[in-house]
């Protein structure tokens, strides 16, 4: 391909709205652009990136013995209405209505289409097992997009379902695509984790893991053991308190904290104090002998969860443990409500509801918490004396110092980009859509499901994040959009064009992909922007081409310590790409 016929614009400066690495690259190099915050249209480079994506992506779905289908992106709400996430999936989901005023969603995900058209079809279990996939556009109206691809509001994904009989074929299936996963992130050169997950708005009857690329811009905290490979998001881990701890029923907790000894409470004025950093440097003590207490609306019922002041809730876990559909924190409007309950001033004492109290709260001797009163606290405060716990569960994020629940060595915390999810799906669809078979027996039997995401566009940012240097996106040869930058330093010398023009040829019949600079630009434009955008080799053609030298430079394979290009006869330069560019 010839530069000069390309629409790559290059910038020589990022746009504002860059606020990652990668993202600050692919708009640089001319692969992307903005057209609305979370909406970007793919430029021929950025497009190139993308289908080779889609290339490793559908192969290893085909080789795990997937079918490709194409459904429908404007989905019926009546689907979503069988299956009870039209309105438990959130402000995300995108609504619209036809000129007939009948309602659809704009489909994040493919569960409720792909249940309806197995429940329409498959009524014999001579029918399964079978996995349907697809690539394609995705919508999701994000409250705050960012970072460029990473969180958009429109993506593209693949997204795949599979049907079993039983649980055995499902977990079948389930290890074949984890196996699937890993080639393709592998195949991609990112370096991942695969951890263990809540299967959040999905839903399921069954485990699930996420696979996430490291990366510091990632958004997810990634929770691992050194010694002994445990890995989970933040949202499952599972840890041993750092003070060794452990989890307590309530009465066990009440009886040990009943014989703690000290002074009864005391009040103390703390006016306008309302933070837990205002009070701890209002009174000259740490988060940790704090404990606050958050309100939350858990299916409209208020519920107060409490936790230590250096410790933060754990939604998830706080709402499996009440068992509840719609957990959402309680604004200062229905607290006000509330004549007992004061705003920045709340605390167990006499608090009058139903509370989850943390294992690390239930354990304290005594601490610090809101009195219920405007500008008042309370110190000394003795749980399981001075109120009740009546409930102690572990409902906090895993911190720093808390320890494998599996070895007990310290655990690791580094950030991550969620890439793919896998789930165990059970019959949590098939039940809710009607989607039935007859099995061996005879007898009616609801398919056993799995679902299996992988973000296609946000593979390709992850890549960008993780080969991003200070002058480019080094991109891998397996989805780089060209194997080959040929680059004449005067594309008018006679000399040059007719090497450079031979080369390509050469290169082209051997199979590469090949992008020729031809433009008439001066030499540092050319080599800008071939630093921009990161083809893994590029060849120099200059004042030695009447005797056929040219300049070999890779980010991919050059030895540490080499010039950044190496001399050489445009043969040797051929030769070096055969036997070094292989496509995976």
């Amino acid at each position: 391909m010839r530069l000069s016929e390309m629409f790559v614009p290059t910038l020589r400066e990022a746009p504002a709205e860059a606020d990652a690495a990668g993202h600050r690259w692919l708009l640089r190099s001319g692969m992307i652009r903005q057209l609305a915050a979370g909406i970007y249209s793919y430029l021929p480079l950025g497009r190139s990136v993308l289908l080779n994506v889609e290339r490793i992506v559908r192969e290893e779905m085909d080789r795990a013995g997937c079918q490709e289908v194409l459904l429908p992106i404007m989905q019926p709400a009546e689907l979503w209405e069988e299956s009870g996430r039209y309105t438990q999936y959130g402000p995300e989901l995108m609504r619209l209505k036809d000129r007939h005023a009948r309602e659809f969603a704009l489909g994040p995900t493919h569960e409720e289409v792909v249940t309806a058209l197995a429940r329409d079809e498959v009524n014999s279990y001579r029918k399964l097992p079978f996995t349907l996939y697809q690539i394609g556009t995705k919508f999701r109206d994000e409250r705050r997009p960012r970072f460029g691809l990473l969180r958009g509001r429109e993506f593209i994904m693949k997204d795949a379902y599979s049907f079993a009989a039983d649980w055995d074929e499902l977990d079948r299936t389930y290890q074949a695509m984890n196996t699937a996963y890993c080639l393709i992130l592998e195949r991609c050169g990112l370096e991942y984790i695969r951890v263990e997950a809540d299967a959040g708005t999905i839903g399921g009857q069954g485990e699930t893991h996420e696979f996430m690329a490291l990366a510091d811009v990632g958004e997810d905290t990634i929770v691992t053991c050194k010694h002994c490979g445990y890995a989970a998001n933040l949202e499952k881990a599972a840890f041993l308190p750092a003070d060794s701890t452990v989890l307590m029923d309530a009465k066990e907790a009440n009886e040990a904290n009943e014989t703690n000894e000290g002074a009864g409470m005391l009040r103390i004025e703390t006016p306008g104090v309302r933070t837990i950093a205002e009070l701890c440097s209002f009174l000259g003590k740490k988060p940790e002998d704090m404990i606050k207490t958050l309100l939350y609306l858990a299916d409209g019922q208020l519920v107060a969860a409490l936790v230590r002041g250096d410790h933060e809730l754990n939604e998830i876990a706080f709402k499996q443990v009440l068992g509840a559909e719609d957990l959402i924190l309680a604004d200062d409007a229905t607290i006000a409500a509330h004549s007992s309950l004061t705003v920045g001033y709340l605390g167990p004492v006499g608090l009058g509801m139903r509370m989850v109290i943390d294992a690390d709260v239930a354990a304290m001797k005594h601490a610090i918490t809101g009195a219920n009163e405007v500008d008042m606290h309370l110190s000394s405060v003795r749980p399981g004396v001075d109120f009740a716990l009546d409930q102690v569960e572990c409902i906090r994020f895993a911190a720093e110092g808390d320890r494998c629940v599996s070895c007990g060595e310290p655990l690791v915390f580094t950030k991550g980009i969620e890439v793919g999810h896998i789930f165990k799906l059970g019959t949590k669809y098939s039940d809710a859509m009607g989607a039935a078979f007859l099995d061996r027996n005879g007898r009616q039997c609801a398919p056993v499901m799995g679902c299996y995401g992988i973000g296609v566009s946000r593979l390709m940012a992850a890549i960008a994040e993780q080969y991003a240097t200070e002058d480019g996106i080094q991109w891998p040869v397996s989805v780089a959009p060209y194997d080959v930058h040929l680059i004449p330093v005067s594309w008018k010398d006679e000399h040059q064009q007719k090497l450079v023009l031979e080369m390509e040829q050469q290169l082209l019949d051997h199979g590469f992909r090949v992008l020729l600079d031809d433009r008439d630009e001066r030499p540092g434009v050319k080599f800008k922007d071939a630093e921009l955008i990161g083809l893994p080799v590029h060849i120099v053609v200059g004042r030695g081409a009447a005797e056929a030298q040219v300049e070999l430079g890779s980010h991919m394979l050059a030895v540490s310590g080499e010039a950044k290009r190496i001399s050489m006869t445009a043969q040797e330069a051929v030769s070096y790409v055969r036997e070094h560019i292989r496509r995976v």
